[in-house]
């Protein structure tokens, strides 16, 4: 868990959601989504294939416009969790640490969402329990990965996430261009 980060992404990312959360019923965010999803494609090539531990310098106080920029798209598009991955990784936050960081980031800022979407009157009904549903499957996962992260190298599980993160990148495009060609 590397504490340094969240105090600096944390506090943007709450301004970010609240931001997000106003223009929340008010915008079309598919490009958007394309955009994200050619980002994560990209990562591949930036870290030549996990060949490459980092493909940028990454400072401290860059997760504090990141975190306002995550939280604020992450409340108009939803989940953005694999967009950060190699922030955390030009940063060197590497397997154990960069769940542990990531998951109380998203723990802090879900809390804040939460808020939000209820204040603004678009957390209702069965969403609870989705959310509910999904916070048990989480914890659930983060249980069994963690026995698995210390099982394996951190350059395995750098190719790892890029390979999470292709295959998000993918499926976001795809949904979306699906979603525009449809309507």
């Amino acid at each position: 868990m590397n504490w340094k980060v969240t105090r600096y992404y944390v506090p943007a990312a709450v301004a970010g959601v609240v931001a997000g959360g106003l223009l929340f019923s008010n915008i079309r965010a598919e490009w958007l989504q394309i955009f994200i999803g050619m980002f994560l494609l990209s990562t591949v090539f930036q870290y030549r294939f996990g060949k490459k531990e980092r493909s940028f310098s990454m400072k401290l106080f860059y997760f504090v416009p990141l975190g306002f920029l995550i939280a604020f798209f992450s409340t108009l598009v939803g989940a953005m969790g694999p967009v950060l991955n190699p922030f955390y990784l030009n940063y060197g936050v590497d397997k154990e640490s960069m769940i542990g960081t990531k998951t109380a980031n998203s723990f802090l800022v879900g809390l804040v969402q939460i808020g939000t979407y209820t204040t603004l009157g678009a957390l209702h009904g069965n969403l609870w329990l989705y959310g509910l549903a999904l916070g048990a499957g989480a914890s659930i996962g983060n249980y069994f990965g963690k026995r698995f992260l210390q099982k394996i190298s951190s350059e395995t599980f750098r190719k790892l996430v890029l390979i999470v993160m292709v295959i998000s990148g993918a499926v976001i495009i795809y949904d979306q261009l699906k979603e525009l060609l449809t309507s």
